[in-house]
């Protein structure tokens, strides 16, 4: 058996719920500041977590409704980039309101985590000064050895991209090393890199396909069956 040396965790799903309440309700706040008439309900904001990224999901967004706004079709990244940077802003400031609990489980599983010495860190392709508020204000106890963050790569999940600068920059064997994570994109991007996976699911992914995840739990908590001796029979 393989020794357990990295943990590498989703942020969005994972660590903390934070896309019908956090992220849809940012992103639909920053539309209104900008003028613009859109609001993503519940259900179609399911379908835009496809699309990896904010600032791709705005983009993607834009493109299928065919935006003709005149300071978009001057310069569709600053416009956007202007949208998700207010987004963002409002985002944050719904962390520090701790209206956005963690998900029940992940303090366990960090702080069990920490006393092995084992190397955790944080995979997302949400925006950096998002994630920082999330260990700043949620994880506050916790160490994390890594945060890759936002445009830090250039190809989002499901690309594997993220999940091999991770081990890269940590060192660590990929043999060595278990993504945790939500989504069948970041389930296809953590296995493209040769890692093994937990898909823990939530309200959004809850009927998406991970079967390719070597674990597949309902919750991170103890009594849902996530133990290390478990993960480490994955190795």
């Amino acid at each position: 058996m393989e020794k357990l040396k990295a943990v590498f965790f989703d942020q969005d799903g994972v660590i903390i719920e934070t896309e019908k309440d956090g992220h849809r309700v940012a992103f639909n706040s920053a539309f209104k500041e900008f003028g613009l008439d859109i609001e993503w309900d519940g259900e179609y904001y399911n379908t835009l977590l496809k699309v990896g990224g904010g600032k791709e999901r705005i983009r993607y967004y834009l493109e299928k409704i065919n935006y003709t706004g005149s300071e978009y079709q001057k310069n569709p990244d600053s416009y956007i980039k202007k949208i998700h940077l207010k987004k963002t802003e409002i985002f944050v400031e719904l962390i520090k309101s701790g209206k956005l609990p963690l998900r029940p489980g992940i303090r366990r599983l960090m702080e069990e985590i920490n006393s092995r010495g084992i190397f955790l860190g944080i995979c997302t392709t949400s925006n950096e000064k998002a994630a920082l508020a999330v260990e700043k204000y949620m994880l506050k106890g916790i160490q994390i050895d890594m945060i890759l963050a936002g445009d830090i790569v250039k190809h989002k999940k499901p690309d594997p991209e993220i999940y091999k600068l991770a081990l890269k920059k940590s060192g660590i064997p990929t043999l060595n090393a278990f993504v945790v994570e939500d989504s069948r994109i970041g389930v296809l991007a953590a296995k493209a890199a040769g890692l093994s996976v937990i898909a823990t699911l939530n309200e959004y992914t809850i009927d998406e396909d991970v079967s390719s995840a070597d674990i597949i739990v309902d919750s991170l908590e103890a009594d849902g069956g996530i133990t290390f001796g478990k993960i480490e029979s994955y190795l």
